[in-house]
């Protein structure tokens, strides 16, 4: 675990002496999926959260276009380079990862952060729950689904689920924990037989790492903000812009302020 707090981690991020995948790092503090993009196509973007509410909760977006701060949720905050890995998407299609983005900036684009489920493993490990990404020191297991968002505008697509394994006594109980989270993707969306929301191979992730499932253990799998890259990518925008899985931009804003109980 870290003992950074989110600012000293962003300015480590900034640097460049901080790339790694932030799972586990400055603990106590929510984290954030981004998807940035022109102008012209955030209204649609801002409808299909509304629309998605598990995959894409919707944490805070830009005040003006061009803007690269978000002071309500973190101090000296510059989107374009205080995230450990971007990638870089034009016409759908991935044209690079980078660990800045001061040269693809345009002053249209806007900003949207997105909750992330690295927010509730604090509420998990606290309650005794092992995070099996955590214990082994990998990026969290992502895979695309045959659940399908709900459209809007020039966006669509199906969900991304994160997996985290546990017995089945141990998903139970992190339901109840998670249901206390809506903006970080609540409650998982389902536990048990990966081919029932299309994941053909569990031990082969779409984004991420595989981890072990031991005997006796089942998957359980969260909505996951890497559907909006998904929907993005269905979109083929000119251009746009996200966090790669796993690396997310920190923020000061405390998890417990997100607890609905």
């Amino acid at each position: 675990m870290s003992v950074l707090t989110p600012f000293q981690l962003r300015q480590q991020i900034r640097a460049g002496s901080f790339n790694r995948n932030t799972s586990g790092q400055a603990p106590g503090f929510v984290q954030a999926n981004l998807a940035i993009m022109p102008k012209q196509y955030a209204a649609d973007f801002l409808q299909f959260c509304h629309f998605n509410p598990k995959p894409c909760p919707l944490l805070a977006m830009s005040a003006t276009p061009g803007a690269v701060d978000m002071p309500q949720l973190a101090a000296d905050l510059d989107i374009r380079t205080d995230v450990p890995k971007y990638k870089v998407f034009k016409q759908g299609k991935l044209v690079a990862e980078v660990n800045d983005i001061k040269a693809y900036w345009q002053d249209d684009f806007v900003s949207f952060l997105i909750g992330c489920s690295f927010s509730f493993e604090e509420a998990l490990i606290a309650d005794g729950l092992e995070i099996r990404n955590i214990t082994e020191q990998v990026n969290v297991p992502m895979y695309r689904t045959t659940i399908a968002c709900e459209p809007a505008g020039v966006f669509s697509g199906g969900m991304v689920v994160s997996m985290r394994p546990m017995r089945p006594a141990d998903a139970i109980r992190a339901i109840q924990i998670c249901s206390r989270f809506p903006q970080v993707h609540g409650a998982p969306v389902h536990f048990g037989d990966p081919a029932a929301i299309g994941i053909s191979d569990i031990n082969k992730p779409d984004f991420g790492d595989a981890v072990t499932i031991k005997t006796g253990e089942v998957p359980v799998f969260w909505a996951c903000g890497v559907t909006p890259q998904v929907a993005i990518a269905n979109a083929k925008l000119d251009i746009c812009i996200s966090h790669s899985p796993g690396y997310m931009l920190v923020t000061d804003l405390p998890n417990s302020k997100l607890s609905v109980f």
